[in-house]
């Protein structure tokens, strides 16, 4: 950056900002002329701004810490960083790729705008924030909520909220209270995966099993089932579990969980349930939605199968409280 005598030095201005992001006011007050400021921020230029008086001394799309540091600067004292960036920052990973615009949450009386890469709301129901990384968040459920609430996609709403209870970020219960709280607009379909969930279905791919399940005429499995072999050894959690005849039906993980580990868990809890005598069927995820027919015809013949051999000496149960500690997703089982 080439500044004239007598302005300050380049790094004097990037010693004064935060990951590269600053007011412009500052800038002026460590004595860069405001028309240069502004000259700086225009197309073609070094610098770019975010938000009203608010720079970027860079050039390309911010990074996430750069966004999340604007829009603090631009929401004021008691801002807090919502949805789907503050549910990133929880550690959250399955559902939608984070949006380009951050949304951020503001006291009710302040008035601040929107801009491209910040969705700004005001609200008289501002929680207490939770500082991760040096930025204040919305707590998880509220977090969660709100991205939920922002979404079409049932399938991405799904897995954003098992994941989060997954990963016990917040409980079903938790959730629930704050869908009830955030009002009608945009809840309809979290509402749905919420009963999902409660009912012990923890992802996308056992949503599409649940449905199909219902179409099979088979009795009603316990979902995420725990199973322990004659000496109280687990087994592992069945995705579905049909108790009368110890068959489980699992979604198997590797379309959905790429990493190694999850899926050599997955195979070794196949080759105990196996040793134990338990019928496995397996079912790609993707299978669910393209073959359904065949997968209800491999369900009622896997079923009648089971049924036809001596009940192998095994013990489950339903899973535990997942509307109050959430469970396993779909496929990461040991």
């Amino acid at each position: 950056m080439r500044m004239r005598a007598g302005s300050p030095h380049p790094d004097d201005l990037f010693a004064a900002a935060v990951a590269g992001v600053i007011r412009a006011r500052q800038l002026v007050e460590l004595g860069l002329p405001e028309t240069t400021v502004y000259r700086r921020c225009r197309d073609g230029g070094p610098w770019q701004r975010l938000a009203p008086g608010i720079l970027l001394m860079a050039t390309g799309h911010p990074t996430p810490d750069q966004l999340a540091t604007a829009a603090v600067m631009h929401g004021g004292p008691g801002s807090m960083i919502t949805g789907l960036h503050a549910c990133h920052r929880y550690g959250v990973r399955r559902g939608p790729a984070l949006p380009p615009a951050l949304h951020l949450l503001v006291p009710h009386a302040r008035q601040v705008r929107n801009t491209e890469l910040m969705h700004v709301e005001r609200t008289a129901r501002l929680p207490a924030p939770i500082v991760r990384g040096g930025f204040p968040l919305a707590p998880p459920a509220r977090a969660v909520i709100d991205a939920a609430r922002r979404l079409r996609s049932r399938r991405e709403i799904t897995e954003l909220v098992s994941d989060a209870v997954q990963r016990r970020l917040c409980t079903v219960t938790q959730l629930s209270a704050e869908l009830t709280e955030s009002g009608r607009r945009g809840s309809s379909t979290p509402r749905k995966v919420l009963q999902d969930v409660s009912a012990g279905v923890l992802s996308a791919a056992e949503a599409d099993a649940k449905k199909l399940w219902q179409r099979s005429g088979l009795p009603e499995p316990w979902w995420n089932a725990r199973v322990h072999d004659a000496d109280g050894n687990l087994l592992g959690i069945a995705d579905a579990w049909w108790d009368d005849v110890c068959l489980a039906w699992e979604i198997n993980s590797f379309e959905w969980h790429l990493a190694p580990q999850d899926y050599a868990r997955e195979q070794e809890k196949r080759a105990r349930f196996a040793a134990a005598g338990v019928t496995v069927l397996p079912t790609l995820p993707r299978r669910l939605r393209t073959h359904r027919a065949q997968v209800i015809d491999e369900l009622r013949k896997s079923y009648a199968s089971a049924a036809s051999r001596p009940r192998p000496d095994v013990r489950a149960s339903p899973r535990d409280d997942g509307r109050q500690h959430g469970g396993l997703t779909g496929g990461i089982r040991q």
